[in-house]
């Protein structure tokens, strides 16, 4: 018997999910719902999985019918892949409801709001999974199996550096992102991913969170100090950002010009808006100290305006030291093909004895989005139970702790004062 989804938020991440219960997984899966705050990109996304997978129409519902949905159409999980301030009230409504549930990270954005979760799943017993395709990445994997074989000792400290460029970085401050109140900001929505990697890697929790960040580099107020100012409001059709790497064309590309352009008259949501102007309450410029539960502590960076995108960590232990440097292609969501998000251009993994020669780790191939991760997450979900799980499935605890890491450090940014994580969310 085939397992039911529904889905809810049929924007660009969605179809990393959709296209592989239609595609691939389509014996032991099948896609029974989708709910969202716009038809056009509900109808949009039905004709090409009729297209490429000859699917007939899957049931539509607008977001105020998401209980209908469940009634009708009966899932047996749900997936969440709507705007981020939105994940609890879909997760909590549909475990109440008797699914279980598949999220995006972030989990969700505030303290509040994860408290709201985590008293959800201890009501209910549901099974809430986050979707954390980076802990699939083998560079990422193959780092945990040399610290959990202790090849560097005790580690005592982590520095992480990522760096996002002016393609997909930029990008963040075009959408939805760019407002604290839909996202959470970078520290939340896009750290996610590498605050869990760090607890994941080092197999311990955060505890205690001080940081500082600004909005130095976007914005209108910092693109007319340094006398470049952009007078457009949106970029599609509008001359004054003829020739501005920063504007992004809708019309150009069929997948945003569908999911987004085509669809702008049922909701006024405009993806292509201007890096550098009004409104933008996020931060471009991060940095974040953090102490954990096995008394490690971690250096962390995040820049959203560098010339390659990527990341530098280093590991620190009582016998030596592990070096991963990965180099990821830029890209812009869902204006090209998925298996390019996030795809690897270059990586080196170095283990540094501390008494000896380094030496080159080698790592196995990824193929595919997000440094080879997309694929593997998605067998992990939607394939074969393994007999011999590999403990890369994040379920949500792990969730809340690499949120409760970035809202911390929002907090943090906001008084000037570290932050105790326990002091946030009762687990």
């Amino acid at each position: 018997m085939r397992k039911r989804y529904a889905l809810v938020g049929t924007g660009s991440r969605a179809r990393l999910f959709t296209e592989a219960i239609a595609g691939k997984y389509a014996e032991t899966s099948e896609l029974a719902g989708f709910c969202d705050t716009n038809q056009t990109r509900m109808d949009y996304t039905n004709r090409v999985l009729g297209e490429q997978f000859g699917l007939k129409p899957v049931p539509t519902f607008k977001a105020d019918r998401f209980d209908e949905m469940v009634c009708t159409v009966k899932p047996d999980v749900v997936i969440v892949t709507s705007i981020d301030r939105t994940h609890h009230e879909y997760i909590i409504r549909a475990m109440e409801m008797g699914c279980d549930v598949i999220t995006e990270k972030p989990m969700t954005i505030d303290a509040e709001k994860c408290q709201t979760i985590v008293d959800a799943v201890k009501r209910t017993g549901r099974n809430l999974r986050v979707a954390f395709n980076y802990r699939y990445a083998p560079h990422n994997t193959m780092v945990r199996k040399l610290l959990r074989e202790g090849t560097i000792g005790e580690v005592y400290s982590v520095h992480f550096e990522w760096l996002l460029d002016t393609s997909h970085g930029a990008d963040y401050f075009r959408r939805w992102h760019r407002e604290k109140k839909n996202s959470g900001g970078l520290l939340v929505h896009k750290s996610t991913h590498h605050f869990d990697l760090v607890n994941h890697w080092l197999g311990t929790q955060p505890e205690i969170v001080f940081a500082m960040g600004d909005l130095r580099f976007y914005g209108h107020a910092n693109a007319s100090a340094r006398g470049e100012p952009r007078s457009y409001s949106r970029s599609t059709g509008d001359p004054a950002a003829s020739g501005d790497p920063f504007a992004l064309d809708l019309s150009a590309s069929e997948t945003l010009r569908e999911l987004y352009l085509n669809a702008e008259h049922e909701d006024g949501y405009l993806r292509d808006q201007n890096v550098f102007g009004e409104g933008i309450d996020i931060e471009d410029t991060m940095a974040v100290m953090v102490r954990y539960a096995n008394r490690a502590v971690l250096t962390y960076s995040l820049n959203a305006y560098m010339p390659w995108e990527g990341f530098n960590v280093a590991f620190n232990g009582s016998r030596g030291r592990i070096e991963l440097e990965v180099k990821e292609r830029s890209y812009v969501n869902a204006a090209g093909n998925k298996s390019e998000e996030g795809a690897v251009a270059w990586k080196s993994l170095r283990l540094l004895p501390m008494h000896g020669a380094p030496l080159q780790v080698e790592i196995p191939e990824g193929v595919g989005g997000h440094g080879g991760g997309d694929d593997l997450m998605l067998e992990d979900i939607f394939g074969a139970p393994k007999e011999t799980p590999d403990e890369r499935g994040a379920g949500w605890r792990d969730g809340a702790m690499s949120i409760l890491t970035g809202i911390a450090a929002n907090r943090s940014i906001a008084t000037g004062q570290p932050v105790r994580v326990a002091d946030l969310v009762r687990l």
